[in-house]
């Protein structure tokens, strides 16, 4: 399935797609796409849109925060998927895997349906110090329909100055920074306030993934992309959240992470010119 292309993803989503279709009633009509050899005429015209989707790359983002979400966007009939940078030079992620931006900070188209930014630790602190990253943030999220992040990726919004007044979440061993930001931080998994969606930690960007393709298509749509990727998770331990970890696996992760809250707040008090 990971050697798919687009198109060859899409017509499995269709071959999921249209007996949910129809067994919701929903009226026929034809799509604006068309693959060969599948019929598309039972998928509803509003299944298809033109949504321009800006997804930020930078270096050493955590490379999951990006995956996990982009499978779902690309899985948007009609929609363009941007991986955007300041340069189209590769970028390495903080587990070694390099990925090439399709688009520039200047390429970027100026009106987006979503702007999303993944996270990570000393890369998105370096992002977050970065004046074109953050302009670019900034100017995009200003007029975007929906301001997105999974992860560590809220501080980067909160340091354009996009999360002042709104709830969010961000990784457990972030979100007592949110404040700073002047955020009200919500320990869930997809938190949504207004056009605002933030996920948590990492593999949170799955849930994300799967709320924002409901909430650009509908419940049905969303279900089949969940089914084609075969999102059913059941993970061997129970230690994914900071509430059911052992105690001694809590303690032992908290300390690893013990000083990435004042290295956020350093870094913010560096960008607002804060002595």
């Amino acid at each position: 399935m990971g050697q798919l292309t687009i198109d060859r993803r899409t017509a499995l989503l269709m071959a999921v797609l249209a007996p949910l279709a129809a067994s919701r009633g929903l009226r026929a009509e034809p799509s604006a796409t068309v693959t060969p050899g599948h019929d598309m005429s039972g998928m509803p015209a509003s299944w298809t849109r033109a949504d321009s989707i800006a997804m930020l790359c930078y270096p050493r983002m955590t490379i999951l925060d990006l995956i996990g979400p982009q499978y779902m966007f690309a899985s948007l009939m009609g929609a363009s998927v941007h991986l955007v940078a300041k340069s189209r030079d590769p970028i390495t992620s903080d587990t070694g895997v390099t990925i090439v931006p399709s688009a520039t900070f200047d390429e970027c188209p100026r009106d987006l349906t979503v702007l999303f930014v993944p996270g990570g630790t000393d890369g998105t602190l370096a992002a977050m110090r970065d004046d074109a990253t953050r302009e670019f943030v900034a100017d995009r999220g200003s007029r975007a329909r929906y301001v997105t992040s999974v992860c560590t990726g809220a501080l980067v919004l909160g340091a354009a100055g996009l999360l002042k007044g709104h709830r969010a979440t961000t990784h457990w061993a972030a979100l007592e920074t949110l404040p700073d930001f002047g955020a009200t931080p919500i320990a869930e998994r997809v938190v949504r306030d207004r056009n605002r969606i933030t996920g948590a930690g990492v593999t949170a960007g799955l849930d994300f993934g799967l709320t924002m393709v409901s909430e650009l298509r509908d419940e049905t749509y969303a279900q089949g992309v969940q089914l084609i990727c075969e999102y059913d998770p059941a993970p061997p331990f129970n230690a994914g959240s900071t509430r059911t970890a052992p105690p001694e696996v809590k303690t032992m992760m908290e300390q690893m992470f013990v000083s990435f809250p004042s290295q956020v707040r350093d870094t913010l008090r560096q960008i607002s010119g804060i002595s």
